[in-house]
């Protein structure tokens, strides 16, 4: 019988702790040891609290978690490849193409190590629900979908690294929307054509609130997304609408509980009675299994030297792909974006 593979967390944050959570209540994963500028008192108490991120890729580790603010990511991640250890880290790895270029080109020296990318979302019960659908062609093929994912704000704190481009690199689109996007992808394949409108509407920070986009594939489907940090009521919401139905993946089950429950909803267009509001199937998803099957995948990639299948270095390369063409479909708000950089700079 193997023994449990050894982890090691590089940024002992929000996301830190979520993994270490599931780390712990894996059978075959053990926590080993872990790294932070500022170490929480409480909740890595079994850990070995190591200096930097080169002793924790050092410490006698299989694999290492990274979990720091984008602009951290490629150097830790790419130290612990070079090292010969498995990786697990949070989207986006990075703050630009050229960081995930970078990444790829480190997997390529390693192929025989394991690399896997947080995008959770794929894995709630929802989402594998309408991939199910979907799938089974029963109501035709895809036409379009549409994505609504909005908050209202993050901690709350102004100095959040998140609003500074130089630790993040963009803003609520590619911190939240990103997900709806590989989401996007994932039902409908790579998109060529995109058109948008950004904006920073309400916040004082120099990255934007506000994202519109329309894309279309090769195939004529088109996707519009709304990525929002104005979304005063949050919410969570993808449209799939095929030839003979639709299914929606609508709220949730977020850890604040703050985004409405999940639910999955489904129909067949009707004729005669019921034009426009057909009968509807719907099944409450109450429990959020992300975090458990995107570490379940992760393990067994390892034990079986499988390729990754959700959240892969190409997946994070073609979603960055579709957030900075996001950005520069937008001339505008690249000419305002260049200004408000500048006057902070100056400051």
């Amino acid at each position: 019988m193997n023994k449990p593979l050894k982890i090691g967390i590089v940024g002992l944050g929000k996301m830190g702790g979520i993994r270490a959570k599931t780390v712990r209540e894996h059978d075959d994963t053990v926590l080993v040891s872990g790294t932070d500028p500022n170490p929480p008192a409480k909740g890595f108490e079994e850990l070995k609290i190591l200096p930097d991120y080169q002793a924790v890729i050092h410490s006698g580790v299989d694999a290492v978690f990274v979990c720091t603010p984008n602009r951290f990511i490629p150097e830790v991640v790419i130290a612990a490849l070079e090292a010969g250890k498995h990786v697990f880290c949070e989207k986006p790895p990075g703050r630009n193409m050229a960081d995930i270029k970078r990444i790829m080109e480190a997997e390529k020296r390693h192929p025989g190590l394991v690399l896997k990318i947080g995008f959770n979302h794929r894995y709630h019960f929802g989402i594998m629900e309408a991939k199910k659908i979907v799938e089974s062609g029963k109501y035709g093929k895809i036409l379009w979908v549409r994505g609504v994912y909005g908050k209202a704000e993050g901690s709350g704190n102004p100095n959040e690294w998140r609003h500074d481009p130089a630790l993040a690199g963009g803003g609520i689109l590619f911190d939240q929307g990103i997900h709806m996007l590989d989401l996007f992808r994932y039902f409908c394949g790579e998109f060529t054509e995109i058109k948008s409108m950004c904006t920073t509407a309400f916040w004082d920070f120099p990255l934007e609130d506000n994202a519109f986009a329309l894309l279309r594939n090769e195939e004529g489907r088109i996707a519009m997304l709304h990525s929002s940090f104005t979304q005063w009521k949050h919410r969570f919401t993808l449209e799939i609408f095929m030839q003979d139905g639709y299914v929606i993946v609508d709220g949730m089950p977020s850890g604040s509980r703050s985004y409405r429950d999940e639910w999955i909803i489904e129909g067949r267009k009707h004729t005669g009675f019921a034009i426009g509001n057909p009968p509807e199937q719907a099944t409450f998803c109450n429990t959020d299994p992300s975090w458990e099957l995107e570490l379940a995948e992760f393990v067994d990639c390892i034990r079986h030297n499988r390729p990754v299948c959700n959240g892969s270095s190409r997946d994070a390369y073609e979603t960055m792909r579709l957030v900075f063409g996001i950005y520069d479909a937008d001339e505008k708000f690249k000419q305002q974006q260049a200004t408000r950089l500048s006057k902070k700079e100056k400051r």
